[in-house]
Order: C-alpha cells, then structure tokens, then sequence
C-alpha cells in the first residue's frame, strides 16, 4: 500500500526498506544504541509492519508495527533522518500505520517515547490511564 504526504512517499513494501541506511539511523537513536543490521533485519521479519517514507526514491523514513493483527499493535522504531524532519512525516506514517486495513478493531495501540509526546499526542495517543497494569522487564 502506498500514500503520498507531499513529495513523500509512505510505502509498507519490505522489499523497499534500506536495512543498511536504517540500521544507521537506530544504531544512533536512545532506545537501541549500537544495534546490528542483522537485529534490525530480524526485528523487521518478526514484525507484522514495516514501513518507510521516500523522496526521489531514497529512504528518509521508517516505522514497524508489533502486532496480533487482531487486537492490539504496538509502533516501534519510528524515526525519519534528521534532514526531513519537521515536516509532519513522522506524524504521517503514524497515521498510516493506523489507518492500514489490516490493523483495524484494535482494542489498544501503543508506543513509548521520550521526546515526541507531542507528536503523537495530536493523533490521540495520551499516557497510561493504568501504568500499574502495565510491567515490564528489562534486559542488561
């Protein structure tokens, strides 16, 4: 599926992602530092979305969806080079990923962010109502 936000093109075809540009985006980002191609490649195939955003072709953007497909999804590793930021992208391949037919009647969708509640908040997304539902255990 694929969907114009300006000049931009948001495309869910795997066989489009550039792993070696988009590893180098995430290896960088706070919430996988260092992570391996192969990670990101592995990641991607676990995954039950993966997307990008392009101009002229080349790669500026990536979001994955984690997911049942039935009940709850969850967005993972949204990021968009930093030379195309600013420009509402992120925001698009959210809405995107949320508008996709095959992710519909979701009871809960989620993600985590440090730094873009903004962002998504403009798209409905708002905290936990019940953080102490959730948990979590991290490695390392």
């Amino acid at each position: 599926m694929q969907q114009e936000h300006g000049r931009y093109i948001l495309d869910d075809s795997p066989a489009r992602i550039d792993f070696a540009a988009v590893q180098a985006w995430l290896a960088k980002a706070y919430w996988c530092k260092g992570i391996t191609c192969e990670a990101v490649e592995r990641a991607a195939q676990g995954s039950a979305l993966v997307m990008g955003a392009y101009l002229d072709g080349r790669q500026v953007g990536y979001l994955r969806i984690i997911s049942d497909k039935a009940t709850f999804g969850y967005l993972s590793d949204i990021f968009v080079d930093e030379a195309h930021r600013g420009l509402g992208i992120a925001r698009a391949m959210v809405r995107f990923a949320l508008e996709h037919p095959d992710f519909q009647g979701f009871r809960r969708w989620a993600l985590t962010t440090m730094d873009a509640q903004g962002v998504y908040a403009e798209l409905g997304f708002k905290p936990l109502g019940d953080p102490i539902w959730w948990m979590e255990k991290l490695s390392k």
